[in-house]
């Protein structure tokens, strides 16, 4: 009898031992997920353009082929790869982030840049030109390699979260973070790629006058939604972009910029008075963004004139 109680309460040691890790792992998953929050609003925000312009019947699979690949790129492919270099080589954490944020600050730079310098936009005209079937590779290749970009970005900060120094912790921990980013960012785009067809079916199909006035004002709304979630995008890319790369300057021993911006939105704080935290947080996001932006630009004639060229050169493209 006493050996059986003894079980009993081994069992219940392991028990909370197990629900005590579980609680860390949940912990550390939360901590980390929200550091990476600007990474994951920039991540929702780009993709949708990938499904634009191509056939609604065909929206909802992209989608799935773009969180399919995030989903391999994020727990076969960075995990490991971050938790390796993590454990032998920590020193390359920081350069590699900032490989990552001079790329989302490009991105965002080249994107402001259009809409200064006229240029002639292929966008809406692609799905008269390609073949569907091309069109719709070439969108999911992009969207797949900037997904890459992202997740590469997101498991890295994560892991500068993780504070708890057992591998396993932050092994799950990470996991737990890649796969609830993933399902929220994939499905929050899945809403908004269909969203117009449930506003369409609303508008034609409701039994009600208000139900269909709702229909008709989603549909008439959209245009305008994704636009301004471009725009978020951008600005999220050349904020955190710009942050990454001031912060791993910092790391690196350059301190003046991390400095400046930090004493610049102290004094904003100090001088509203009111909510000071918002106010710190405004100033040093919209400095960071110039930062990004000032990045960006920087990096756009490099990117175009050599890197471009070069890559092409490499790694011809197959026809």
């Amino acid at each position: 009898m006493s050996g059986l109680l003894a079980l009993f309460d081994d069992v219940a040691a392991i028990a909370k031992l197990a629900a005590t890790q579980l609680d860390d792992v949940a912990a550390q998953a939360s901590k980390a997920g929200t550091k990476a929050a600007g990474v994951i609003i920039d991540d929702a925000a780009v993709t949708p353009k990938y499904a634009t312009g191509l056939p609604a019947a065909r929206e909802l699979p992209i989608v799935w082929k773009i969180a399919r690949a995030s989903f391999f790129n994020k727990l076969v492919i960075l995990l490991p790869a971050a938790l390796l270099l993590n454990a032998f080589l920590p020193w390359m954490l920081t350069p590699l982030l900032m490989i990552g944020g001079a790329y989302l600050c490009f991105e965002g730079a080249e994107k402001v840049w259009h809409l200064i310098v006229p240029h002639k936009d292929h966008g809406p005209q692609e799905a008269e030109t390609l073949e569907a079937a091309h069109l719709e590779e070439q969108r999911v290749k992009g969207a797949i390699k900037t997904d890459f970009i992202l997740s590469a970005e997101i498991m890295t900060i994560a892991l500068s979260q993780i504070d708890i120094g057992t591998f396993w912790i932050q092994a799950a921990a990470l996991a737990l973070v890649a796969i609830g980013i993933t399902v929220l960012v994939y499905g929050a785009v899945a809403l908004l790629v269909k969203a117009d067809d449930v506003g369409l079916h609303l508008s034609t199909t409701g039994h009600f006058a208000p139900t269909r006035a709702l229909g008709r004002g989603i549909v008439r709304s959209m245009p305008g939604v994704l636009a301004g979630i471009g725009a978020i995008g951008t600005v999220a890319m050349l904020w955190v972009g710009g942050s990454i790369l001031v912060h791993g300057l910092h790391d690196l021993g350059w301190h003046l910029p991390y400095e400046q911006i930090k004493h610049a939105a102290t004094w904003a704080a100090e001088a509203v008075g009111a909510m000071p935290g918002f106010v710190t947080w405004g100033v040093t996001a919209g400095l960071d963004g110039i930062v990004g932006l000032a990045a960006g630009l920087a990096l756009i004639p490099v990117v175009t004139r050599a890197i471009v060229p070069v890559s092409g050169w490499l790694f011809p493209e197959k026809l």
